[in-house]
This record gives C-alpha cells, structure tokens and sequence, in this order.
C-alpha cells in the first residue's frame, strides 16, 4: 500500500451529540427551554433525522424527497434538506432551525476518533499519502485545521465538489488521480459497507471500522497500520 483514503463522518470524526447540538443552537439564539421540553426537543429532531452525520430520518416527507436525494452533491440542497427536516418539529424560535445548520459545520461540533492523529502521523512518518472521500454538501476542511489533522491530509475529495458521491466507483478515482497513486495500492477505510465498499469496484483493498460514539471506539483505527508497510530504516 502507497495511500490510504479515508471517509470521515463515523471513521475518522464523529459529530456530537442531539443534545450537544441543541444546547449549542440555543444559545446561539439565546433561548432558553425547561429541560422537560428540551429533552423533548431532543428527542424529535432526532427521530427527525435533523442532525447532520447523526441518525437518518426514519422517512423523508415527500417534499424535501428532491433535496434529500441531491443533498451530497449541492450545498443548496444540503441546507434544504436538514432545515427541512428539522421543521418538522417545532420549535420555539425560527432562528433556530439555521442556528442549528450552522451549529453541525462548526469545527467545535465534531470530534476526532481517539486515535486518529496517531494513525495520521504515523502514516506521514511511513511516507503513506492521506485522502479524505467525503459524501458532503459542505467543506469539512476547516474540521481538519481546527484539530490538527490537515497537516496530514494530502487531498480533500468531496462529493458536492465533483458531483459525485460514493459507492459510484469515480469519486475514488478521482481520490487517486489526486493523489498520483495507483488503485490497487490504495487502501479505502471507512464505516458504511455500501457507500465506503464501492472503492473496491476499482481494485481498492477496503478496511471497514464501526460508527461509534468517541468514547466507544479508541483504537479501531489503529490496526490501519497493520495493513501497511513499515518505514524504512536508512542504512548506516
């Protein structure tokens, strides 16, 4: 193996919690909820699907059946598609159904899996290119910066940036195009057996890992490592 792709939401991040997110947007807005009425909240926007890299909706209204299918592939579409979602419950105050869009993009409301920048630097220091596969209507660049795992990043493909998203087997081609390095020599990790799986279709080796809370998976990425070659050892 040369390279390692990596998808992001549930394999190398997972995003906070329905009630992190809620609190985070109310006080944004400045509204305040008894917590009967929060934890209600709460637990409707999540049956809801609202959250962005949380659970999916059960079922998506008929009218936001357009944006829901496209919502990978535009930003206009991302947005309509979870604000609408998130209108299916009422809220206290309008405001806070962008409050809370905006909320899932901060850096802040995502977490790197406890060994993530380990396996990164560790695949930087073997002289392995990194690539991020992501199906995303927004640029999760600024999650990377926020805690310290862009400077092992060689390439971003996002599906909303080349109109494509995963299994179709030419996002991880382009990933592979970008990174100069030859399929069968890239290693794809990733949590969703259907959407990740589809590097194999252009001879990726795949290395699947659970979508677990933070605190639930501390190491799953590390036998990552043990896939790939050691570096080498200069000779004296």
């Amino acid at each position: 193996m040369t390279a390692v792709l990596f998808d992001f939401s549930g394999t190398l991040c997972r995003a906070e919690s329905i009630e992190s997110w809620l609190r985070a947007a109310l006080t944004a807005t400045g509204t305040t909820l008894s917590e009967p009425r929060f934890r209600d909240m709460a637990d409707a926007l999540e049956v809801a699907g609202a959250l962005p890299g949380g659970a999916e909706p059960d079922a998506v209204p008929e009218e936001l059946a357009e944006a829901w299918a496209e919502r990978d592939l535009d930003t206009a579409a991302h947005r309509a598609a979870y604000t609408g979602l998130s209108r299916q419950v009422p809220l206290p105050v309008d405001d806070l159904h962008d409050a809370l869009y905006e909320r899932h993009m901060a850096p802040s409301a995502w977490a790197p899996y406890p060994d993530a920048a380990q396996v990164l630097e560790e695949l930087r220091r073997r002289g392995i290119t990194v690539g991020i596969v992501s199906n995303i209507g927004w640029d999760l660049r600024p999650v990377f910066r926020e805690h310290g795992l862009d400077a092992y990043v060689d390439a971003y493909v996002l599906s909303y940036e080349h109109g494509m998203r995963k299994p179709d087997p030419g996002l991880f081609a382009v990933a592979c195009a970008e990174l100069r390095v030859e399929p069968g020599r890239t290693l794809m990790v990733g949590d969703d057996r259907v959407k990740d799986g589809g590097a194999a279709a252009i001879g990726c080796p795949v290395h699947f890992v659970d979508h677990l809370p933070v605190d639930a998976r501390p190491d799953a990425l590390l036998p990552v490592l043990d896939l790939l070659p050691q570096a080498e050892v200069p000779s004296t």
